[in-house]
């Protein structure tokens, strides 16, 4: 089932948080909750609002990028923003404004702009324009004529990047809140920083490919998590040293067993090599060669004897 991933939630939350000016009320100059979305209703099929169980045959987000390829999971990976208008300082601020903003802001290259794939939206409230960073697309349909589209590149949805930075820009930028100061700036990124251990250690990275029992509650589904790669290691390192184990307390002083090792898949002028260069006692030869080899091997013995103990 197609979900919404954390960090397209924290979007939401940020735009919703200091657009929607009045919450309890449902208003057309505010960005109201149902106005941000994330995740395609259920006739919604192709296209980054879908996960991989609604993605299509030939579907443009995931077959027109290596990034969407390799990034594609369950998660949504598109946002919808809709119309909203705000006054500060004098000056108004909508969704053409933030839209047009937004495009600037990638065409310009900015640092936080880089996972964006693509922007649908209209600059005048009439025609509809596309922004595609792959170039490979310039309309959209009517649709978007009251609301924005985003795109984020599939892998930076998969990797939980933090998407934040450009919107809390834009909202900072038309004095919505307060610049972030180079303290604020460390501290998210910390916040960042930690967030991406969560996610590479609970749920991130290539699947070990077996189930495994981080717990010890018993075998889980196949993980892709660090910690179900670290159990998978843990695990084989205990096969290891059990097996140093077993191999320590053998007594490798038992002719026999030594002889019965190199048997398997000999023939008997192989076997006969081996234990002439062995320098094996006749009792332990005689202990250790299968009855139905031991009169091919006592032949051969002879011949190397008769031979001067060369290969024949």
């Amino acid at each position: 089932m197609t979900r919404a991933p954390q960090n397209l939630q924290d979007v939401r939350r940020l735009l919703l948080t200091h657009l929607d000016i009045d919450p309890k009320t449902s208003r057309s100059q505010d960005l109201e909750s149902a106005e941000v979305g994330i995740v395609g209703d259920a006739d919604h099929w192709g296209g980054y609002h879908c996960g991989s169980d609604r993605v299509v045959a030939g579907d443009y987000s995931v077959v027109e990028s290596s990034r969407d390829r390799a990034g594609l999971t369950l998660d949504a990976s598109g946002l919808d923003v809709g119309s909203f208008s705000v006054r500060v300082d004098g000056r108004t601020h909508d969704l053409r404004t933030f839209s047009v903003w937004c495009v600037q802001q990638c065409v310009a290259g900015a640092a936080d702009t880089r996972d964006i794939r693509e922007i649908i939206y209209s600059p005048d409230g009439k025609t509809v324009k596309r922004w595609d960073r792959l170039g490979k697309r310039s309309s959209g349909d009517s649709s978007h004529l009251w609301h924005t589209h985003f795109s984020f590149f599939r892998d930076s949805t998969k990797a939980g990047r933090d998407q934040t930075p450009l919107f809390r820009r834009y909202l900072s930028e038309i004095g919505l809140i307060s610049p972030s100061t180079p303290e604020d700036d460390m501290s998210e990124k910390a916040e960042n920083e930690i967030h991406q251990v969560y996610l590479g250690t609970f749920y991130g990275g290539p699947s070990m490919g077996r189930a495994v029992d981080p717990d010890g509650s018993g075998a889980a589904k196949v993980g892709n998590s660090l910690v179900a790669k670290l159990d998978y290691v843990m695990a084989r390192l205990d096969s290891v040293s059990a097996g140093v184990t077993t191999l320590a307390g053998m007594d490798w002083t038992d002719e026999p067993a030594i002889v019965a090792g190199v048997l398997a898949g000999l023939s008997p002028q192989r076997l006969a090599e081996a234990l002439t260069a062995a320098g094996l006692t006749p009792e332990a030869i005689a202990a250790a060669v299968p009855p139905d080899m031991a009169r091919q091997v006592v032949d051969e013995l002879t011949a190397r004897l008769a031979a001067g103990g060369s290969a024949p």
